[in-house]
């Protein structure tokens, strides 16, 4: 022993300091989820007077299909005992609880009760804003909707092929995978797209509930989606709503996905490829571009999962290729939250 203090190493050592941004508030956190539409359920799920259950914002809803084909969406949980009418029964236009067999109607009020006591004034279901579109059931996160669900193509959906499927359950919220639509580095690299132009960061059409953008480009042949020239409008709606329509060789395609929400960090994809119907032949090159591109875009898809299903989102040092994401992600930030549900479906 000379005597001499240790000496500190970490002192001189060069030490990283992980640099972050503002958080960008997670689904469930606090109480609250992003006010947007969230699809339940495909269409074909649903036939006319049947009553399913789903998870929903971290609790549990039904959706059924009344005499009309009308879907509705509202909470599962019987105000009488909290029996999950999801797994009960439609009678008429409304839905009976499986267990004491009290009946309620669209709007979510107790109408009957099967013992013959009067329907008390306080059952009330939670009923939330409901639409069908693009072959999905969706429900709003809100009382009111914000914002009317977008028409996402140039084309009236009678005039389209459209493939609607559910996939998988991703570990990560929807505007997470959302945020990959500004993410220029992401479209590059990750899925090998190349511009014919400069990042188009001044192209991006903001508007109150998201943003568009166009470009040219396209695929290399080595790519595993094959080569392809590009012509693109790409956009997100709300918190959770992808579309991306335009030109694949020449050829119109569009493509959706909705992002479910189960629960935070849960995330189901409800997708679709739709075409235009090809009348001159019998719809022949319609259906067989619409099978085209669901192969191009699972592609696509299955580059991005393995990165979703493991990140743990949180913005740290970006550079000026993020420009238009730096931008989103403040848009997230500032987006509208709630859970007026929450009394009712949990």
């Amino acid at each position: 022993m000379t005597g001499q203090p240790l000496q500190n190493h970490d002192e001189e050592a060069d030490v990283p300091v992980r640099h972050l941004a503002a958080p960008i508030p997670g689904e469930g956190e606090n109480g609250v989820y992003t006010q947007s539409w969230f699809p339940l359920c495909l269409s074909d799920e649903l036939e006319t007077g049947r009553v399913i259950s789903r998870e929903f914002l971290g609790g549990r809803v039904l959706v059924y299909r009344d005499s009309e084909g009308k879907a509705h969406v509202m909470s599962a949980y019987c105000p009488h005992l909290g029996a999950d009418i999801g797994v009960g029964a439609v009678v008429g236009d409304n839905v009976q609880c499986p267990f004491h067999h009290w009946q309620f109607d669209s709007a979510g009020h107790c109408v009957k009760t099967a013992i013959g006591d009067h329907p008390p004034r306080t059952a009330r279901l939670f009923k939330f804003p409901t639409i069908e579109r693009l072959g999905l059931v969706m429900a709003f996160n809100g009382v009111k909707p914000l914002f009317d669900f977008p028409d996402l193509f140039p084309h009236d959906e009678s005039e389209l092929n459209i493939s609607t499927f559910r996939g998988a359950v991703m570990d990560c919220d929807g505007w997470v995978f959302a945020a990959n639509t500004p993410d220029m580095q992401h479209l590059k690299v990750l899925h090998g797209v190349s511009f014919e132009h400069e990042d188009p960061h001044k192209l991006v059409h903001w508007h109150e509930w998201g943003f568009h953008y166009n470009f040219s480009g396209g695929t290399a042949e080595q790519n595993q989606k094959g080569e392809a020239e590009l012509a693109w409008k790409l956009g997100i709606h709300g918190s959770n709503i992808f579309f991306q329509e335009g030109t694949h060789n020449g050829r119109w395609y569009g493509a959706f996905t909705v992002f479910g929400c189960s629960r935070p960090n849960k995330s189901g994809i409800y997708a679709g490829i739709v075409t235009r119907r090809s009348e001159d032949d019998g719809n022949a090159a319609g259906l067989a571009l619409l099978n085209e591109m669901k192969v191009f875009e699972s592609h696509v898809l299955n580059e991005d999962l393995p990165v979703l299903n493991t990140i743990r989102y949180r913005p740290g040092t970006l550079t000026k290729s993020d420009k238009t994401l730096a931008r989103f992600l403040d848009y997230l930030r500032a987006y509208p939250r709630a859970h007026p549900s929450a009394p009712f479906i949990h």
